[in-house]
């Protein structure tokens, strides 16, 4: 069951505030309201409203103040109508410039308004989806394959979609956990809230996961988190073995209380949100080393799905050969070229350590550099060994010809350059296997002169 729309209603005519909201609350829409900048900031601090009509004329703030000390804090989080009884076209034009979805005057038209208002909602989730959708590893579809094995783990996936309880996937880098949390939001209840993915592992130093998942107040300003954002949806996490411990803490308390409170807040908001976690390691063997809480895991893995290795189902990779060819030559532009029968056998046997997305950029290239309308299995054996490179060269030799200090910096470099790449930037996870302190990882990192973005996803 999802939540209504959330709608503010920002005037300081009572007969208006109470007009709309009666006439909100008729047409399904959640409603609070405030008769001024104060009680407006307040009502926008304890919940997040999914749109806010805001009048301009106020005894404390006008409405274009107020406004500005939004959009000060960070870009819009709803759209905003505003309402004028004395407006001129100068305010009209300032207001939009701002930010503004729509301006309407007084006295209202409610067919008008409740038009703006649909097509402000439309609008703005539009918009939302469209930046998640470029942000997407793969293009956003149905999980590809016709095996038995993967038909039945479709048919699992659509099952568990009707419930609206925690989902924990499993699975390999690149086998496409991120792909079925949408394929479950999509077939969900909550098919029409928002899909919010929260890729914690390039958020490690303290405090910064806590923000961006939870928000902050600081100042009397409130930021918010992708929980707020993801409000009547689902909030996909990405990969749970990254949570530090408070924001293991809090997020135990949000699945048991259905609340949770910002960070540096003192206001407690209520949560409408279905959270599906993924992990590519065993959080079994984390809650075993305590690196993970075991009352957490629980409340997460309320129901488990696994995606298989791309090698598991290795009737699948002509299907999606097929796939992301017709992909990215209407998408990218790319010339079509034909695989040969002995490439694409080669392909089909070939083990894909890293699955759906190497399969992905592989296709991609070939079709990039191909240098004629057939691609042999010389081209593909060519694309496979770039793609895996050989193990860097033994330095005990060469170490030996240098002073220690030199040796020992050059060791520690390809050491750790050989774990961010096995992690793909997670300083969390390096600083686990290799038993330091991320703080000092950190220092370390940067007097070798690496970049753990470089590495990430």
């Amino acid at each position: 069951m999802t939540s209504a729309p959330h709608i503010l209603v920002i005037d300081d005519e009572p007969d208006i505030r109470s007009l709309l909201q009666e006439i909100l609350e008729d047409e399904g829409y959640a409603v609070s309201t405030a008769k001024d900048a104060a009680h407006a900031r307040k009502a926008r601090r304890a919940h997040k409203p999914d749109l806010i009509l805001l009048d301009i004329w106020m005894p404390d703030v006008d409405g274009i103040t107020l406004l500005k000390e939004w959009i000060a804090e960070e870009p819009l989080a709803q759209p905003v109508i505003i309402m004028s009884g004395h407006g001129t076209v100068e305010t009209a034009v300032e207001a939009t410039r701002l930010g503004a979805y729509d301006y309407i005057e007084k006295p209202l038209s409610l067919a008008k308004l409740l038009l703006t208002i649909e097509n402000a909602l439309k609008s703005y989730n539009l918009q939302r989806e469209n930046v998640t959708l470029r942000l997407a590893v793969q293009p956003v579809t149905e999980p590809i394959g016709r095996s038995r094995q993967f038909q039945h783990l479709r048919q699992q996936a659509l099952q568990i979609a009707q419930h609206d309880t925690a989902v924990l996937l499993s699975g390999e880098p690149g086998s496409g956990k991120q792909l079925f949390a949408r394929y479950l939001h999509n077939n969900s209840a909550r098919r029409q809230g928002p899909f919010v993915v929260a890729d914690i592992t390039t958020h490690n130093p303290e405090n910064e996961t806590l923000d961006q998942l939870f928000g902050h107040e600081r100042d009397e300003q409130v930021h918010y988190g992708l929980l707020e954002q993801a409000n009547g949806g689902t909030l996909f996490i990405d990969d749970a073995a990254d949570l530090d411990d408070a924001s293991q803490s809090r997020l135990l308390k949000l699945l048991r209380h259905g609340q949770f409170q910002r960070h540096h807040g003192s206001t407690t908001v209520n949560a409408d949100v279905r959270i599906i976690t993924a992990s590519r390691h065993s959080l079994e063997q984390l809650i075993s080393q305590q690196r993970f809480r075991e009352d957490l895991y629980y409340e997460l893995n309320v129901v488990s799905l696994y995606i298989p290795a791309l090698r598991e189902h290795s009737d699948d990779v002509l299907d999606l050969i097929a796939y992301y060819s017709d992909y990215f030559v209407e998408t990218d532009k790319l010339p079509y070229r034909n695989f040969t029968t002995a490439a694409l056998n080669r392909l089909r046997q070939y083990s894909w350590p890293g699955n759906v997305r190497e399969l992905k950029n592989l296709v991609q290239r070939l079709l990039i550099v191909g240098r004629d309308r057939q691609i042999d299995i010389e081209e593909v054996e060519e694309a496979l060994g770039q793609q895996h490179r050989a193990p860097a060269p033994d330095l005990a030799s060469a170490a030996y010809e240098m002073p220690v200090r030199q040796a020992r910096e050059q060791f520690e470099r390809s050491y750790f350059e050989v774990l961010m790449r096995r992690y793909e930037g997670s300083v969390n996870k390096v600083a686990q296997h290799a038993e330091m302190e991320r703080t000092h990882l950190y220092r370390k990192l940067r007097s070798l002169g690496i970049d753990p973005k470089a590495f990430s996803r």
